[in-house]
């Protein structure tokens, strides 16, 4: 039976359209699979602490995940980035990320769970113990098993005892152990609220009580092989024993800081050192000193590498998105170029069918030419609407796509809103890398230092240093530069942050031992017994570790001087 020429053009759509829906749905299977490798990738790096590539592999699958729309893995991968931010000392960054991964789990779940648990532990870092309450009893709320929930309860009772309201903990951590919860005897979660009890209890004053509660925790941590647990255990034992018992209180103290270096736990190492700083008043003090402030500064070094990478990954990150956006919509362009093409071709095959059909109906009727002619003329005239037509379907779907690949961003002022923030970061990354950058000890030193000094001269601040160029620099090892020029930009930060000087001070003089340094400034003062909260106590450190000496003036309303002498 003889089909109409429609019935052909209609398959040869329906077959062609097929084909492009199966294309489609391979390189959607393809995205899938490598999106879903990336973050298995990540999850083993992260497992290994390997945070760097890590977050490289979350951020590359995050990516491919937000093609996909896929919300669940958007959001876990958010997670995961948070937590190495939070590990690596960024939490302002990590409460970012993990507040943006909120809007991907509406429902209360364990996802929701974590994500307030982490902002309650940023918020604890940052001092901010009221909204880090807030935050955990929403995760315990958000937790359906009662042994889950015990984990942001029991930091809840951490915040109160920082808070030193130790009645408070003690009381929720008598309560949480009161329970009649599967939980253990030999648990960690067990030991760490034992741990924690006893504490408090000592901090309360009940020594006994939080003696016994503590030694049975530390005596569980061994049992159970929980080295990393025993770390806080030996910590408050050093606590426990400082006015009781130096020698003990240094025991603990030493033993915290072999277990948490055998874990490569920088925080820890460093708060049983600074116990061993607070007891020991010998010469051994100065070793100890020594290694705080060497262990702080490439600590400090590390995260803020962490954070300029951090940075430049995701930056890369959304500089790959864009980019794979107009390779999909070049991608899209030439699939419709194609379209159009193979549309073109049926078209034109279809209307030389019907011409050749009305040929042979012409001739065999034998009907004037003048209307083959004007067929002929009709085909042409067709010919060119149906190519502008064409021609006006390809803008007008080059403008739908543009505007689809435009809607993530939503409005505009969206937009140049993220672009302000992201200029914002980049900002104060520079400005923490300028602070922290490595120290020029060579010939250059001279140069370095008035670089430094100059970046806080302002039209409201004037910066004058004298007889710098008079010391024989070259004599001065590098430990002694290093140590002068991390005073003065603590001196600047102080003054910036606190003073309010217009005029700054800072005279060298050339000693035949020594090297002193003279600052003043006409800022507002302060208080003397409160220099240690105004940051100073950490240049008293510094000094003393080459053997130096320092000594601060100061009144409210009268200015501030320091008096620096360093030995040669």
């Amino acid at each position: 039976m003889l089909r109409s020429p429609f019935f052909y053009f209609i398959l040869l759509l329906f077959l062609f359209s097929c084909k492009e829906k199966e294309t489609l749905n391979t390189d959607t299977e393809k995205i899938r699979k490598e999106a879903l490798s990336l973050r298995n990738k990540g999850n083993e790096n992260f497992g290994k602490q390997n945070f760097n590539t890590a977050f490289y592999e979350y951020s590359k699958s995050k990516v491919l995940y937000e093609t996909l729309k896929d919300s669940a893995n958007i959001g876990y991968i958010l997670i995961q980035i948070s937590l190495i931010q939070q590990i690596n000392g960024d939490h302002y960054g990590s409460k970012e990320t993990v507040t943006e991964a909120l809007v991907y789990f509406k429902k209360k779940s364990v996802y929701t769970a974590c994500i307030n648990n982490i902002l309650g532990v940023a918020d604890k870092e940052l001092s901010l113990y009221n909204d880090a309450i807030l935050y955990y009893k929403q995760a315990a709320n958000d937790f359906k098993d009662p042994i889950e929930k015990l984990g942001p309860l029991g930091n809840i009772a951490g915040v109160y005892i920082q808070q030193k309201k130790y009645d408070n903990a003690i009381a929720l951590l008598e309560s949480l152990l009161s329970k009649k919860l599967k939980l253990k005897p030999q648990s960690i979660r067990r030991a760490i609220l034992l741990d924690n009890l006893g504490y408090a209890y000592f901090k309360n004053g009940i020594d006994e009580k939080g003696f016994q509660l503590m030694n049975e925790a530390l005596l569980t941590r061994h049992e159970i092989k929980d080295a990393y647990g025993s770390i806080e255990s030996y910590l408050h034992f050093a606590d426990y024993y400082a006015k009781k018992d130096i020698h003990k209180s240094n025991e603990n103290a030493l033993a915290a800081y072999g277990v948490a270096t055998k874990l490569n736990s920088v925080d820890e190492r460093l708060e049983a050192l600074q116990i061993l700083i607070s007891n020991d008043h010998s010469s051994q003090n100065s070793k100890y000193v020594q290694k705080y402030f060497k262990l702080n500064d490439s600590i400090i070094k590390i995260r803020n590498n962490f954070k300029n990478k951090f940075a430049k990954i995701k930056y890369d990150a959304k500089k790959e998105k864009d980019e794979n956006a107009k390779l999909r919509l070049e991608k899209a362009e030439n699939l419709l170029s194609l379209q159009r093409a193979q549309y073109l071709r049926i078209v034109s095959a279809i209307i030389f069918f019907f011409l050749v059909v009305l040929i042979v109906i012409v001739i065999r009727y034998y009907k004037n030419k003048n209307r083959a002619i004007e067929f002929k003329t009709s085909y042409i005239t067709e010919a060119r609407i149906a190519k502008k037509i064409h021609d006006e379907l390809a803008n007008d779907v080059f403008h739908v796509i543009a505007f689809a690949e435009s809607q993530s961003l939503s409005k505009e002022s969206t937009k140049e809103n993220l672009l302000q923030k992201l200029d914002d970061i980049y900002g104060r990354v520079r400005g923490i890398s300028r602070e922290n950058n490595k120290i020029d000890t060579g010939v250059n030193f001279t140069s370095s230092i008035k670089e430094m000094l100059s970046t806080y001269n302002t039209n409201e601040r004037n910066i004058i240093v004298t007889n710098l160029e008079t010391i024989n620099w070259e004599a001065i090892n590098d430990t002694k530069k290093i140590t002068i020029s991390r005073i003065l930009q603590e001196l600047m930060v102080n003054m910036k942050k606190h003073s309010q000087a217009s005029i700054v001070g800072i005279k060298f003089e050339n000693k035949e031992k020594s090297i002193s340094i003279h600052y003043t400034d006409n800022g507002k003062g302060f208080e003397k017994a409160s220099t240690a909260k105004n940051g100073l106590q950490n240049m008293e450190h510094r000094i003393q570790a080459v053997k130096g000496t320092i000594d601060f003036e100061t009144e409210p309303d009268k200015g501030f001087k320091a008096n620096l002498s360093i030995p040669k």
